[in-house]
């Protein structure tokens, strides 16, 4: 479908109807869902209302955390938040037409740049950046004896006292957690982001840029694809370079659960949706029917985040920027070297943009279940991914400003052969 010399909005909602396969801009694109474009503003909300619920009811969140499945007398999985997880999963796995990787080859360079930039600079220099700051210059400010209570690793019984990693195994409430420093819980948080390339709000970003609508596509799905494997075994393996607890088993059983599993199901009821209703219906009736479920799961679940975590900010109001900053620098260092490499490739500019910007951004999404199943709700590294939803927007619209106005960067893209 190509959209020639008519305004259009865009609602998210429905992502996936905008690829552009001819080449043309719109005069004007913009978001119109309240919701993607006050994300920032939500998350701030959730902020002063988890902070009020944490004091006037701070029983409401322990005891949603408490109903869960527990192993060895050490709760796994907490039912009532994997619920709202899933379903802050599930709408966005839906929407991925898989079908469309099967282009992915005739797109060749900007798919290998945004794979190399995804899954071998950007883990890493979120570590290295992450941990500069938060374990170098910011430690003192965060509190060099602060500590923070995570899960014990799936299946490891340690007595009272005992060390695993960079944590001392302490008893709480009757159940053994792990004590380690509280920057390295906020490190923990910055390396799950880092490690979770988007495949959701990309495609606004992509799509506010004017790039290449069918390539943020083919990204988004093969994004999603990769992650199955490559989002568990780097992000395992930096955890443990951090001295923090790997709990394998854990990490096997979020990508199973928050993953694997919202792909399969989006996958088949995409497909059975469409062949018994029609693509019209599923595009226009349910997709719009999921988008509120979305947006209430996620902001429930942030919501129950920040009540544990109020009185870590009422204490230490400034702890959210000191995670912040290494976070914005990381996004616009990835940014760069992926618009840098587009450019010096001399890709189109409908192809560079997207390219840079799938980098850039983050599957929030996933980091925020992903640090819930390893170390809980209350868990300093969930707080650091939480972040990463608090400065989406405003840096990601910047990023995309700077894309817009540097599009003579580039060399125009080649003109079709007429037809015949």
């Amino acid at each position: 479908m190509a959209y020639r010399h008519q305004p259009i909005a865009i609602d998210m909602s429905d992502a996936s109807r905008v690829a552009d396969d001819g080449g043309q801009e719109p005069e004007s694109r913009r978001m119109t869902s309240l919701f993607e474009r006050y994300l920032t503003l939500w998350v701030a909300l959730c902020i002063l209302g988890g902070i009020l619920l944490g004091k006037l009811a701070p029983g409401v969140a322990q005891s949603l955390d408490r109903i869960a499945i527990y192993v060895n007398g050490a709760p796994v999985v907490s039912i009532p938040i994997a619920v709202c997880l899933f379903f802050m999963m599930y709408p966005i796995t839906v929407k991925i037409d898989f079908a469309s990787v099967m282009p992915a080859a005739s797109y060749g360079k900007p798919v290998l740049l945004t794979l190399f930039v995804n899954w071998v600079v950007k883990p890493f220099t979120m570590y290295a950046i992450a941990f500069l700051f938060l374990g170098v210059l910011f430690r003192t400010l965060i509190g060099e004896s602060a500590v923070d209570l995570v899960r014990m690793p799936l299946g490891l019984d340690l007595p009272v006292g005992a060390t695993h990693g960079a944590g001392v195994v302490v008893l709480q409430e009757g159940v053994k957690m792990l004590a380690v420093p509280l920057w390295l819980s906020y490190l923990a948080g910055c390396i799950l982001l880092g490690v979770a390339p988007c495949t959701a709000m990309v495609l606004v970003w992509g799509y506010l840029a004017r790039g290449n609508d069918g390539l943020t596509l083919v990204m988004v799905a093969i994004n999603s694809l990769t992650m199955l494997l490559l989002y568990g075994i780097l992000g395992g393996f930096l955890l443990g370079v951090g001295r923090l607890p790997v709990p394998w088993q854990a990490l096997l059983l979020s990508i199973g659960t928050y993953v694997a599993l919202p792909l399969v199901a989006g996958y088949f009821s995409r497909r059975w949706i469409v062949r018994s209703k029609g693509e019209r219906w599923f595009r226009q009736r349910f997709l719009h029917l999921l988008t509120p479920i979305t947006i209430v799961a996620l902001l429930i679940t942030l919501l129950l985040l920040f009540s544990f975590k109020g009185e870590v900010i009422v204490a230490n109001p400034l702890t959210i920027v000191w995670i912040a900053i290494p976070l914005c620098l990381q996004t616009g260092l990835i940014f760069a070297l992926g618009y840098g490499l587009a450019r010096w490739l001399r890709l189109p500019y409908r192809d560079a943009a997207p390219a840079a910007i799938i980098g850039a951004s983050n599957h929030f999404e996933v980091a925020i279940a992903t640090a819930v199943m390893l170390f809980g709700l209350s868990s300093g590294a969930a707080l650091a991914t939480v972040v990463g939803v608090l400065i989406e927007v405003p840096v990601m619209l910047l990023l995309v400003e700077i894309c817009r106005r540097t599009t003579h960067w580039f060399p125009p893209p080649p003109v079709p052969n007429p037809q015949p």
